[in-house]
């Protein structure tokens, strides 16, 4: 079953470019992975320092266990206390499926 992330991030003044660029170089990285299905950041329209990312993989076993050790995650990994204001917040979702009577399946994602 896939697994989606919510991830948060408050960057501290002065580190956006810093932060945009590793995780631009990670975001590239991870679209060549088999078991990635794909990724969305977004900014707060109100705070140019905040933003969200929502990642979407097949498992999350596969995402604990390897990707998160991948080599290409470490300099990025080592750089965070330097570029947030805050410690991260991760959420993990898992998609549900409800039976409507307009739609025989609709998917929709709800927190577990």
């Amino acid at each position: 079953m896939s697994v989606a992330y919510v991830i948060e991030f408050e960057v501290r003044p002065g580190e956006r470019g810093r932060f945009l660029a590793l995780l631009t170089g990670v975001l590239e990285a991870m679209r060549h992975e088999a078991n990635y299905r794909g990724a969305t950041l977004h900014v707060d329209p109100d705070d140019p320092l905040r933003f969200l990312l929502h990642e979407v993989w097949a498992d999350h076993e596969e995402v604990v266990n390897v990707q998160l050790r991948r080599d290409y995650r470490r300099e990025w990994h080592a750089a965070l206390p330097e570029l947030l204001a805050v410690e991260r917040r991760i959420s993990v979702w898992q998609p549900i499926e409800l039976e409507s009577p307009a739609q025989p399946v609709a998917r929709y994602a709800c927190r577990l």
